[in-house]
């Protein structure tokens, strides 16, 4: 290595830092003399063919220029960006433009629809109780007068977390609950949801909403029930609305109806009600000689699809916002 080659190479270097245009330049110029195969850093490897007495002079000096081109690097690099700071055009603000608009939450379809049944179940003189979703077998069944062979109990149709705890498959298991710690009269109306093994499909779902209506009290009949009925499928769906009700089965009333409203030229069923059968109201130690009830469920989900024309259930629980955007208030 020779003073010469170092001088040169050094001079190489400060000049071609001086003519950096960029950091990208800057960042060149450092790879090619000072990297680790920079041609002013491969000098070192010259250092072990000269004489012993020679090498720490010349290792000294290589450093030393080292040092120098670093530093005109650093001042280099911090100029590009003073210099490019300053050529920014400042930030502006138009006030005149038009603002942002912000997105403003509503209420879901099936929160409107269960506020509206409460104000017309309230109106009626009814409670709202609520109940737990995690339901003790007992009163999702049981205490319903469920037979122990009814299909309802099979695990295909019911979400069966241990021997004694389901996901409830329907709010009439608050009756249970509510009749084991009052006496008659009583006006009591629940909705939430519920749980089933279904199939998910456009008309099926394994979670959905249902409201579940019950009373007991003297003299209470089918007269009563079909009243109630009628005024509530009236309040929910126009004044001139007509009911219909046929015989059906359900466990947990005597006799059972199904309960349907003509809709669009049809008959369409919207849910199940019926007499309290004695065995419920007799297992609750409710003389069934001095009172009677009626008890009726339906589903919410069901009711806005007739009103709003949805034809497909899992609407209701995808959050999409173009279909609940088509339902907000206001």
């Amino acid at each position: 290595m020779s003073d010469e080659t170092l001088n040169r190479l050094e001079k190489e270097a400060v000049d071609a830092a001086l003519a950096a245009a960029s950091a990208a330049d800057i960042d060149a110029v450092e790879t090619q003399f000072l990297g680790r195969k920079g041609s002013i850093n491969a000098l070192r490897r010259g250092i072990a063919m000269l004489p012993s007495e020679d090498r720490p002079g010349a290792g000294a000096a290589i450093n030393k220029a080292v040092e120098r081109v670093q530093n005109l690097l650093a001042e280099r690099r911090a100029a590009l960006e003073s210099a490019a700071a300053t050529a920014a055009p400042a930030r502006t603000i138009d006030v005149t433009l038009p603002g942002q608009p912000m997105n403003s939450g509503t209420l879901h379809p099936l929160t409107q629809v269960s506020q509206e049944v409460k104000a017309v179940l309230g109106g009626m003189g009814f409670e709202f109780v609520d109940g737990p979703e995690l339901e003790s077998h007992r009163y999702n069944f049981g205490a319903l007068n469920y037979p122990d062979d009814h299909p309802a109990m099979d695990e295909q149709s019911t979400f069966l977390l241990d021997g004694d705890r389901v996901l409830r498959t329907q709010t009439t298991a608050l009756q249970g609950r509510v009749m084991e710690k009052r006496r008659p009269p009583f006006r009591i109306a629940t909705i939430g949801r519920c749980f089933r093994y279904e199939a998910v499909d456009a008309t099926h779902h394994h979670t959905f909403h249902q409201v579940d209506v019950f009373m007991v009290d003297q003299g209470i009949g089918m007269a009563e029930l079909k009243g109630t009925l009628a005024e509530f499928a009236r309040a929910m769906f126009g004044a001139e609305t007509e009911v219909r009700f046929r015989p059906d089965f359900f466990p947990f009333v005597e006799p059972g109806v199904d309960y349907s409203i003509r809709w669009g030229g049809r008959w369409l069923e919207i849910g199940g009600a019926g007499l309290i059968h004695p065995n419920i109201l007799r297992a609750h130690h409710i003389d069934t000689e001095q009172y009677s009830g009626f008890a009726f469920g339906l589903g919410i989900e069901r009711i806005h699809m007739i009103r709003c024309g949805v034809t497909d259930l899992r609407l209701y629980l995808e959050n999409d916002w173009r279909f609940l955007q088509q339902f907000a208030e206001g």
